[in-house]
C-alpha cells in the first residue's frame, strides 16, 4: 500500500480489509519511497511486482498509476489519484443500495438520481461520473461552468449510460442539479495538490454550498454523501452533514465493506 498523499478512510479501509482477508498490508510511505524522482515508476513497479501479490496506490496524475500497471505484472488498485477516486466510489454506492436501493439492493439503483454539487472538474465528480453511469443512476452534477468535468470523461460517461438506462447531466443551475435527486454528494472545494486559493474557491463554490435550503430541493428522504474530509460551513453546513439525512458515517464504513 503506497501512499504519496495524506490520507485516512484509505489507509485504514486497505490495511484492515487486506488483513481481514487474510493477507498482509504492508504500508509504504510515499515520501520515503520518492516514486518517480529516486527510481522510474517503471523501475519501482518491476521490483514491486516480484514481491508482493498486489500494489495499492494513492497518488498524484493518473498516468503514474498507468504506468505502474504497465509493468508491475500484478493487480494494481487505484487508491485516489488527481483525476479519479474509484474505490469512494465503490463505498458510495453501496450506502445508496443501503439506504436507497429498497429491498432489491444493488438492483435497486437504476434509475435512482445522484446529484453532485461543488467542483465538477476533480477526482469525485469524474469518478460520480463514470461509476453511477456504470449504475445506471442519473448523475447530474451541478458546478460552475469554469469548473465543468474533462469532457472526454463526461463523453464516455455518456456512452455507459446509454447502455445502462442511466444517464448525464452537468448544469451551472443547482435547482437543475438538485431537484427530486435520492441522493445529493458534495466534496471538500480545494482537492489535495489543486493549487487554487481557498477565498477564490470559496467566491466559486459557495453557490453551490449543500444547506438546507438546497436539501429540501430533493426527493423526501434523500440522503447526504460526503467522502470527508468535510469543512463545516464551506461544501456543507453543520445541520445538514449532522442532520437525519447524512449517511456520511455509513459511507466512511463502507470504504472497508467495499
Amino acid at each position: 500500500i503506497l501512499l504519496d498523499k495524506p490520507t485516512l478512510r484509505t489507509q485504514l479501509s486497505f490495511a484492515v480489509g487486506v488483513s481481514e482477508l487474510g493477507g498482509y498490508p504492508m504500508l509504504v510511505d510515499g515520501r520515503l519511497a520518492q516514486i518517480g524522482v529516486r527510481e522510474t515508476v517503471a523501475d519501482t513497479a518491476r521490483v514491486l511486482g516480484r514481491q508482493v501479490a498486489a500494489v495499492v496506490w494513492r497518488t498524484f496524475d493518473q498516468s503514474r498509476i498507468e504506468e505502474m500497471a504497465a509493468h508491475a505484472g500484478v493487480p494494481v488498485v487505484n487508491a485516489l489519484t488527481d483525476q479519479f477516486h474509484p474505490c469512494q466510489v465503490l463505498a458510495d454506492l453501496l450506502t445508496l443500495a443501503e439506504h436507497r436501493g429498497g429491498p432489491a439492493g444493488v438492483a435497486g439503483l437504476p434509475g435512482r438520481t445522484l446529484a453532485y454539487l461543488g467542483d465538477g472538474a476533480n477526482n469525485m465528480a469524474h469518478s460520480y461520473l463514470l461509476g453511477g453511469a456504470t449504475a445506471g443512476l442519473h448523475v447530474r452534477v451541478g458546478t460552475p461552468a469554469e469548473r465543468s468535468p474533462r469532457p472526454e470523461i463526461v463523453a464516455r460517461a455518456e456512452e455507459i449510460a446509454a447502455l445502462t438506462g442511466g444517464s448525464v447531466v452537468v448544469t451551472s443551475s443547482v435547482q437543475e442539479a438538485v431537484a427530486g435527486a435520492d441522493a445529493v454528494a458534495t466534496d471538500t472545494w480545494v482537492s489535495m495538490g489543486d493549487a487554487t486559493a481557498a477565498e477564490e474557491a470559496a467566491a466559486l463554490f459557495a453557490p453551490y454550498r449543500l444547506d438546507a435550503r438546497v436539501l429540501a430541493l430533493a426527493a423526501p428522504g434523500a440522503v447526504v454523501l460526503h467522502c470527508l474530509p468535510a469543512y463545516r460551513g464551506n461544501e456543507v453546513t453543520a445541520d445538514v452533514l449532522d442532520g437525519p439525512q447524512s449517511v456520511v458515517f455509513d459511507e466512511a464504513e463502507n470504504r472497508l465493506h467495499a
